[in-house]
């Protein structure tokens, strides 16, 4: 039955031990971001090809993992201190770590684990042109919001952190590579300032796929923290951070209408593909690209994803298209982690047939 969501097994495991080399060779430690999988499954595998344990994007998330036995968890998240007795009972389970960047938030936090007896590894988030969490680098107080952080009971400081996440912007590979580069000079400047301030910084902590392929560039980072790469998407092929070959996550779907000669319907909607747009290098149209059957080795460009509705992908077609009521094709939608958020289960597929179903065990866990 369609709509499904298939992971092409070969890939995905071509994928984690592609990024984890890439890892190695720059001497950095890989921590995959499983809100792409929401997986212990997928985890479990990152991390026996050599990662070092994952991040999450909500506490609900750690929690399924943590349950799961995964034993080193990291939330680049801002978590309110209000949340202090789940993370207690976190620590019970898994090595957890926070970001802050707000001081009354880490006084919060420094507050709750001496309360509880405990200590919290966190880390500083900076901002390195995203600009949406983290402190300001440039900022008169920066260094000093560090080393006031490092300072407080109950906390163990582990460093700074950063998400490039505005190379998802970039209109070129030049200006991402440029992006990677500035990241690591912020980075690697307010680290730099905190030690003559007298303060220890242990990691230096960047992430991001499309960025992830510069990360030589990045000297002095210890530690990098993409997410997508595991499926990759047609968002990173238009950022040309992968080929269609390496996309290993796709929505099956089947026409279930055409009502018109250039138009057809898919049974794939935005409950299944997500709505998101692609984003990259020049203009990429519609909602995904399309396969015209399920073990066609090239996509039909002719074939445009034009809008979605709750259940259905409504495609414009030229005239001789040869898709017909019932025919099944396969999308590499726009944006792969959002679509796992979107199923219960995914089909792990190898040479075509289907040889196992995992749950998405994270599906959901948003608080």
């Amino acid at each position: 039955m369609t709509p499904y969501v298939a992971i092409d097994l070969p890939r995905l495991r071509r994928n984690i031990a592609a990024m984890q080399a890439r890892a190695t060779q720059a001497g950095v430690r890989l921590r995959p971001h499983a809100k792409t999988h929401k997986s212990p499954v997928i985890a479990r595998w990152q991390i026996e090809a050599g990662a070092g344990g994952i991040c999450c994007a909500k506490l609900a998330e750690a929690e399924v993992f943590a349950d799961a036995g995964i034993p080193d968890i990291r939330l680049p998240y801002p978590v309110h201190p209000s949340n202090a007795p789940r993370v207690v009972a976190l620590l019970d389970r898994a090595r957890l770590s926070i970001i802050v960047d707000d001081l009354d938030v880490a006084r919060g936090w420094s507050a709750a684990m001496a309360a509880a007896g405990r200590r919290l590894d966190v880390l500083v988030k900076v901002d390195v042109g995203f600009h949406r969490c983290g402190i300001d680098p440039a900022a008169p107080n920066a260094v000093d919001m560090v080393r006031r952080v490092a300072d407080l009971p109950g906390l163990r400081f582990a460093g700074v952190l950063s998400h490039a996440g505005h190379g998802y912007g970039a209109a070129s590979a030049a200006a991402l590579e440029g992006i990677a580069v500035r990241e690591i000079e912020l980075l690697t400047d307010v680290a730099r300032r905190a030690r003559d301030a007298g303060v220890d910084i242990a990691e230096i902590s960047v992430g991001s796929t499309p960025t992830a392929r510069f990360i030589e560039r990045q000297r002095g980072a210890t530690e990098m923290r993409p997410g997508n790469y595991v499926f990759f998407d047609r968002t990173q092929v238009g950022l040309g951070a992968a080929t269609l070959d390496d996309c290993a996550l796709s929505v099956m779907s089947t026409v279930v209408s055409r009502p018109a000669p250039t138009r057809v319907i898919f049974d794939a909607g935005a409950k299944t593909l997500a709505a998101d747009g692609c984003r990259g290098f020049g203009e990429h149209p519609g909602h995904g690209t399309v396969f015209p059957s399920l073990d066609a080795a090239t996509p039909d460009p002719t074939i445009v994803l034009e809008r979605l509705s709750e259940e259905h992908a409504t495609a414009r077609v030229p005239a001789d298209c040869a898709l017909r009521i019932g025919d099944r094709v396969r999308i590499v939608p726009n944006h792969a982690c959002v679509v796992t958020n979107l199923v219960d289960e995914i089909s792990l597929v190898e040479g075509g047939r289907v040889v196992d179903r995992i749950p998405v065990a994270a599906r959901g866990r948003i608080w």
